[in-house]
């Protein structure tokens, strides 16, 4: 399927409406622009905003074996039972604002064995250690990639309004920075943070296996795939299928941090109309995160120092594109409410 551009005159109708509204012009901001974002994408004078989703891809990393995290390898398996069981950080955040969050294994190291509430989507257990090869063959990042994809049609047929990205993977921050650093441009060193916390030590540890990775590997800079079968990670792939599948569509999307981003910028790279289905719901802690955001062109919505990742960010990005939306539905014009309009 093909990605098209918003049209145009759907943004111009949506911000007629906003104008006739019981306001100074333009004096809701942002608020507004996500409101015309949201008509635009859906193409709906009368949008409804009912039904959020947060897909949280788990995955694990062989790189996590050089030492790159705070955290042992066994923190993906044990974060993924604690999704389920509603005690993580995205599940608090995602009760606040009414979303549903679909916990996906698209790559975790270990046999769920049919775990009731996981969606079993497994490519394989892990990637390979980048530092050592690729991370996965170019197959395997397909058929992530479709894994991705088909959720977003899946979200589609249920009557999903509003789709927001998640992750969990021990040590994903050092491929999503490998990537970042590929496709932008930029050295290492300026891409790559501190993770779940590291320590100095363990930052240069880091840097280097990144370097080492991308010298060993030579992900080519043209070729997003490519980049993410040397470099990258299944769930930072099945990220940038769901996005892509979701434009596709015209399903509105809201990114979460850094390793969202990483997936944002591999499916920016292969088409670069899906921005226009994208919003960024905050900037990351991780450096590596503003660098993404820069080069697709997209501006956060929120700075809280997060760096969680799991969807928390998207769920706050979400319930500001649902405050939007509530204005421009509810908000009467100046004409219902019989006030004057500005000399």
């Amino acid at each position: 399927m093909k990605i098209h551009p918003l049209r145009n005159e759907y943004l111009g109708m949506a911000q007629m409406r906003l104008d006739s509204l019981t306001k100074p012009l333009r004096s809701l901001g942002r608020l507004e622009d996500l409101a015309m974002w949201y008509v635009a994408v859906t193409e709906n004078l009368t949008p409804k905003l009912n039904r959020k989703v947060i897909f949280t891809f788990a995955g694990d990393h062989g790189v996590a074996g050089e030492g790159v995290s705070a955290y042992p390898k066994e923190v993906t398996v044990q974060m993924v039972y604690n999704f389920l069981r509603g005690g993580a950080g995205i599940n608090v955040l995602a009760r606040h604002i009414g979303a549903e969050v679909r916990v996906v294994d698209i790559g975790v190291d270990h046999d769920f064995a049919g775990l009731p509430g996981l969606i079993h989507r497994k490519v394989r257990k892990g990637t390979e250690n980048m530092t050592k090869g690729p991370a996965m063959s170019r197959e395997e990042v397909l058929s992530a990639m479709e894994v991705g994809r088909s959720l977003a049609e899946e979200a589609r047929a249920e009557g999903v309004d509003i789709i927001g990205t998640g992750d969990m993977g021990i040590a994903n921050t050092t491929p999503s920075s490998a990537i970042t650093s590929v496709l932008t441009g930029m050295p290492v060193e300026e891409v790559a943070g501190r993770g779940t916390g590291i320590d100095d030590e363990t930052f240069r540890r880091k840097v280097r296996a990144i370097e080492s990775a991308i010298e060993l590997n030579r992900p080519d800079s043209g070729d997003p795939i490519d980049v993410l079968a040397k470099v990258g990670g299944l769930e930072i792939a099945g990220i940038a299928g769901l996005i892509m599948g979701s434009a596709e569509i015209r399903i509105p999307v809201v990114l979460d941090g850094f390793i969202s981003g990483a997936g944002a910028l591999v499916s920016y790279c292969i088409e670069p109309a899906v921005k226009d289905y994208l919003v960024a719901s905050h900037l990351s802690c991780e450096k590596g995160h503003k660098a993404i955001l820069k080069r697709i062109g997209l501006m956060p919505l929120l700075d809280l120092e997060m760096r969680l990742g799991e969807g928390t960010g998207a769920c706050l990005g979400i319930s500001l594109v649902a405050a939007a939306v509530r204005i421009y539905n509810e908000m009467a014009t100046f004409k219902e409410a019989k006030v004057s309009e500005k000399l």
